[in-house]
């Protein structure tokens, strides 16, 4: 039976779409913005129809469909229209999307909920109410049609944006009734399809943005041009947590197109005619910098910290059961290692920018490539000082999120005040070094992991101890009592069956800022604990695949990746000379993904990325084609961070600079990736992070099946490792 709900005139109560939840939410319909400018008759009406605030309906029929969360290539502008669309059963090839305005989210109470693209919660997070937004407006133009005709509701239907009534076969488009199904009243009572009614959703559906993106016609962050403009670029201080000590502004004041000089509190910028002519003077503006005693800080020192944190008191139990100090000091085989992961930067292709216009009359305009158009408003806002209602955020498409331009919005910030202290519009735009030099870095990680295994090779015991700087305090945000639970995603929520088991954290407050990187905490807690997981299996002489299956008969979630992973792959199958995998699993935000790794090993030391195999289980299905392209970007990302990914410090500085001592994943270096959609149906996972963390310990444990030596600490280009 299809799920039910019950409506009143502005709010209704929502059962939850998973199997089995029965959760009550609360969930109110978006208020309609336009519908008192609406005709009131669709037959010869020249204007759309806002039904509410996710729908616009036009004359010829055509459906606009408005998306609260960003654009950055992972597809969302096409797989959230497609979650109304489908209960709408409007005519897909008449879609369009829009940004919703984060202006009239704040005038409207909230009325798009969340804004933000973080956290793979895109579709799993608004797939319900999407839903219920175009199954209402289904019933409301059902409502309308059989009103026009002076028949029964229940002998229409909707299919391909067309009412019929079925026992005379009469039709009537969406244009047609949109505006009468305006002024109507919800329905008591609405249903939603179940996945096996599904028409659209499921199905492999080309993207909406990708035509004017081949033809050049998004404007991105750094597309940006209207009258008046400046530009700025910008430079910090090169120490984290330092300050604007003295600048020299007379120095380059009569350089080509200098405009201005704006001093920050911890920044300089130089505003110019064009970027060039800005950036270049920047670079010889003489600039004094206090480095508020982060100075002399080095990569030496952070280790050392991180390796204090190992052995501090200090810390905090995140997850136990059973008596794990017991089980390791039992008769048999105990194993220790420690690893080692680095800070790591977003490195966007597009490097930070923002344009701002702070206007005479109270207004502010931000043209900003935002994850979050709600935190770049109330950022705006906050620095000049108005309500927030008079500012208007213009989301532009963006070159690489990451997680970067979500809840950090230093550039935001720095764009708007340029622009109130020039008095004249202005686009910041960072320098590639400004942007690897001055990130929210994935924490630099150690951990330390202890295993027991009885004489049957049966993992009975273990202890892992993270330590880490926290992501949510470098936020400001609330860890209580030092308990910070992202820092031990996947460790303390392990879904491996151990009696006994015992997962603490020791934070340990570092001067180089954190923030939320791609998969955050379970990129390097999965290369942690599944490195780990091969170094038992090889120490105890077991099959890492059958060893981990062993330990997975309470989740059988994750024994269904797993084992198709290894079908797909075919573990266990003779290999080609030189030839060698590796496996590993993880679950995150919500999916749960495993991966073998395929590499073949040179006589020089140099090895070649063959294949890698994946296995994911999303839940629900929106897309398979954006599943299979989130799984190649998100490996590609975690493959060039466990190849290369290294943010060294030096004299409280940061040493690399730019792709050529940062370097990416190169084409020629890409490995086959094979995607296998493994999807059990009844809950809603995320896409964009889950398929990232297991590539990291996946390509460890294939190299160390081949060279016998397990890898302590990333990036495998310290240890000589090189793909070629």
């Amino acid at each position: 039976m299809s799920e039910a709900f019950k409506l009143s005139r502005r709010a209704f109560l929502v059962r939850s779409t998973a199997a089995g939840a029965g959760l009550l939410l609360g969930f109110h319909l978006p208020a309609r913005r336009k519908l008192a400018a609406a005709p009131l008759a669709g037959a010869g009406a020249d204007q759309p129809v806002e039904v509410n605030a996710w729908i616009e309906i036009h004359p010829d029929d055509s459906v606009l469909i408005r998306v609260a969360r960003s654009e950055m290539g992972q597809g969302v502008f096409t797989a959230l229209p497609m979650l109304v669309a489908e209960e709408l059963d409007c005519d897909w090839g008449k879609v369009r999307a829009e940004y919703a305005s984060a202006n009239q989210n704040v005038r409207s109470d909230n009325v798009y909920r969340s804004m933000s693209t973080g956290g793979s919660r895109s579709v799993r997070d608004s797939q319900d109410y999407l839903r219920m937004a175009g199954a209402v407006t289904r019933e409301l133009l059902i409502s309308a049609a059989a009103s026009r005709w002076n028949v029964p509701v229940e002998d229409c239907r909707a299919a391909n944006s067309v009412i019929t009534h079925a026992p005379t076969g009469r039709t009537l488009s969406f244009g047609a009734v949109a505006a009468a199904a305006a002024t109507l009243e919800p329905p008591k009572l609405v249903f939603l399809k179940e996945p096996g009614d599904w028409q659209l959703l499921g199905t492999p559906v080309k993207r909406l943005d990708i035509p004017d993106k081949i033809a050049g016609k998004p404007v991105f962050g750094t597309d940006v041009d209207i009258p008046g403009l400046l530009h700025a670029a910008i430079r910090a201080c090169p120490v984290f947590g330092g300050k604007l000590k003295a600048h020299d502004a007379a120095a380059i004041e009569k350089r080509p197109g200098v405009v201005r000089v704006v001093a920050l509190d911890n920044a300089v910028a130089v505003v110019a005619n064009s970027w060039w002519q800005a950036q270049q003077a920047l670079q010889v503006l003489p600039v004094t910098w206090d480095d508020a005693g982060n100075g002399a800080v080095n990569d030496a020192d952070i280790r050392a910290s991180l390796e204090a944190g190992l052995a501090a008191k200090d810390t905090v139990v995140m997850a136990e059961r059973g008596k794990p100090d017991v089980a390791v000091q039992a008769p048999g085989k105990q194993i220790e290692a420690t690893f080692y992961a680095p800070y790591l930067a977003h490195a966007t292709m597009e490097p930070m920018t923002c344009t701002a216009a702070v206007h005479k009359d109270g207004r502010v305009e931000v043209w900003v490539p935002t994850q979050n158009a709600s935190a770049s408003l109330e950022t705006a806002a906050r620095t000049a000082g108005v309500d927030p209602q008079k500012v208007e955020v213009h989301n532009t498409q963006l070159g690489g999120g990451f997680g970067r331009r979500g809840a950090n919005q230093d550039f935001t910030e720095q764009a708007v005040r340029i622009a109130q202290a020039v008095g004249r519009p202005v686009k910041l735009m960072w320098s590639r070094e400004e942007d690897t030099q001055h990130d929210f870095y994935r924490p630099a990680s150690m951990a330390r992991m202890t295993a027991a295994v009885n004489s049957a090779g049966r993992l009975t015991g273990m202890r892992v101890r993270v330590a880490a700087p926290s992501i949510l305090t470098s936020l400001g945000m609330k860890a209580a009592d030092g308990a910070d639970p992202v820092a031990l995603q996947g460790i303390a929520d392990t879904f491996y069956a151990v009696p006994n088991y015992r997962a603490d954290y020791a934070m340990r407050t570092l001067h180089v800022p954190v923030g939320f990187w791609r998969s955050v905490n379970h990129a390097q807690n999965a290369y942690f604990r599944e490195h780990f997981l091969d170094l038992v299996a090889h120490e105890t002489g077991q099959d890492p695949y059958q060893f981990r299956l062993g330990m997975l008969k309470e989740a059988p979630k994750q024994r269904a990746v797993l084992q198709a992973v290894a079908e797909k792959a075919g573990w266990g199958e003779p290999l080609p000379e030189h030839t060698f995998r590796g496996l590993a699993i993880e679950t995150s935000y919500g999916s749960h993904c495993a991966q073998v790794v395929e590499v073949k090993v040179n006589t020089d030391g140099t090895f070649r990325l063959l294949r890698v195999v994946c296995a994911i289980d999303p839940g629900q299905v929106v897309n398979p084609d954006t599943i299979a392209a989130q799984v190649e970007s998100a490996i590609t990302y975690g493959l060039t961070a466990a190849l290369f990914g290294d943010i060294t410090i030096h004299n409280g500085r940061v040493q690399q600079a730019n792709f050529d001592d940062h370097p990416m994943l190169t084409l020629r270096q890409m490995p086959v990736v094979e995607t296998h959609i493994v999807a059990s149906g009844d809950f809603w996972g995320g896409m964009g992070e889950p398929p990232l963390p297991p590539a990291a310990p996946a390509l460890c444990n294939a190299l160390y099946a081949a060279t016998g030596n397990p890898i302590h600490s990333l990036p495998l280009s310290t240890h000589g490792l090189r793909p070629v």
